[in-house]
């Protein structure tokens, strides 16, 4: 099953990147360049270290000026997530691309690459929120509130790897079809973003 394989791939990412822990560390990525694993683990590094941008910036004591940089790497990551994200929709696209839909096949909700975006997230979610459950500086009932909430996310992950199985073995069969629309996020465009292009 592919979502497997993408979980344990997942999980990799977010150790390697736990061993120091820190949002300038260079990624070293594993897999062979060009493979859907590499791509993979490269998305959830994107994913973990915009995790902890976000923790950072939500610092009531921030420096102000060191905000408005880490907005700036914030927007750079949620765009290098979107490229990436459409770089596993073309993987699929290519994977599938002999396959005749049935007459009445249908189109899901979202590509396979947003639903394996969710499962990374849900990856990260899993790691840190079992941290909580592990900390000697809580009470009891946070580690008992984090421990119910684990455990629905895991339950939550295997529903969502399901699913994602399932979308694929449909798009195997031919009994849904999926498209790409590339993201047009007109904010991060000069052309589109009326502060960036009145100036």
């Amino acid at each position: 099953m592919f979502t497997q394989k993408a979980n344990e791939i997942f999980c990799r990412a977010i150790a390697d990147y736990h061993v120091k822990d820190n949002i300038e560390t260079p990624i070293q990525n594993p897999y062979a360049e060009g493979t859907i694993e590499a791509t993979l683990y490269h998305k959830c590094w994107i994913d973990t270290v915009q995790w902890h941008f976000e923790d950072i910036i939500r610092n009531p004591d921030i420096d102000p000026k060191e905000a408005l940089v880490l907005k700036r790497r914030i927007d750079k990551s949620n765009q290098d997530r979107t490229d990436m994200v459409e770089d596993i929709d073309s993987y699929f696209r290519e994977l599938y691309k002999d396959i005749t839909p049935m007459p009445d096949a249908t189109i899901n909700t979202e590509s396979p690459a947003w639903a394996i975006d969710r499962l990374s997230i849900l990856a990260l979610k899993i790691w840190h929120m079992k941290e909580q459950t592990e900390r000697t500086d809580a009470s009891e009932d946070h580690i008992a509130t984090c421990r119910g909430k684990l455990a629905v996310l895991i339950e939550q992950q295997k529903d969502l790897s399901t699913a994602i199985d399932q979308l694929l073995d449909d798009i195997k069969a031919g009994r849904k079809y999926m498209k790409v629309y590339r993201q047009m996020k007109m904010y991060n465009d000069p052309n589109t973003n009326p502060v960036l292009y009145k100036k």
